[in-house]
């Protein structure tokens, strides 16, 4: 990969309340650390202050961040964003979807994204993968159960047609959908570490309480997700 060429792209969706901002950095950071990769040396696009987006190309990577907004708003800057997956699809352009990211690539290519009928899924959570993911290059190698950090009120209801999903929790059925043999997202943070999946968890407390949830009980069951957090920088590996 020539970072010098910064072959990689974060698109990113959104920034975290002021709190978590504050104590714990920003998406990009959270995302680079990730990847092993010097902020300087990733292309950052913040859609959501209206960043132009850049011309699609194949021979990049693009990323698509999470975000505390919400794809049914169908705010312009995330309309824009969802032709722009349309276009990159269409050159076959490496896309990883992250949360928002994950709702927004199924909604541009076909798919329904609302709020999830059972409320919120936040913490660190098991993912099973299914069937048809022995055989997927991004995940044929994992253990067919391994632990993940979310964060989302919204899901993906109805994945777009012909798209395989290849993992699932009890909460959400769509944890992760390939779109194509470059393009993938998921519903759950493979950016997140523990302290920052505890901030979340602190900032939705009163929200997980008035759903019936234990704030306290689900910041005990947070730990470390090495297989969750693997999948990203393979993603990069493989397809640069």
């Amino acid at each position: 990969m020539d970072v010098a060429k910064k072959s990689v792209v974060l698109i990113q969706a959104g920034s975290p309340p002021a709190e978590i901002f504050d104590a714990l950095g920003d998406y990009p950071s959270w995302f680079c650390n990730t990847l092993g990769l010097p902020i300087d040396q990733v292309e950052i696009v913040r859609v959501f202050h209206g960043e132009k987006l850049p011309p699609v190309d194949p021979l990049r990577v693009a990323i698509i961040t999470g975000s505390f907004a919400m794809v049914t708003d169908r705010l312009p800057w995330s309309e824009a964003t969802a032709q722009w997956i349309r276009d990159a699809m269409a050159v076959e352009m490496p896309l990883f979807g992250v949360c928002y990211g994950h709702q927004l690539m199924a909604h541009a290519l076909g798919g329904r994204v609302g709020y999830h009928p059972d409320g919120a899924e936040i913490g660190c959570h098991d993912i099973r993968l299914l069937a048809g993911a022995t055989d997927d290059p991004l995940l044929m190698h994992m253990p067919m159960r391994f632990a993940a950090h979310l964060t989302h009120m919204q899901t993906v209801i109805e994945p777009p047609p012909g798209v395989k999903v290849l993992a699932a929790s009890d909460h959400d059925p769509h944890q992760i959908i390939r779109y194509g043999p470059n393009a993938i997202s998921a519903q759950f943070h493979p950016e997140f570490t523990t302290d920052v999946c505890a901030a979340i968890v602190r900032f939705h407390a009163e929200t997980l309480r008035e759903e019936g949830k234990d704030p306290d009980v689900l910041l005990k069951q947070i730990s470390a997700t090495p297989d969750a957090t693997a999948v990203l920088p393979r993603f990069v590996a493989q397809a640069l």
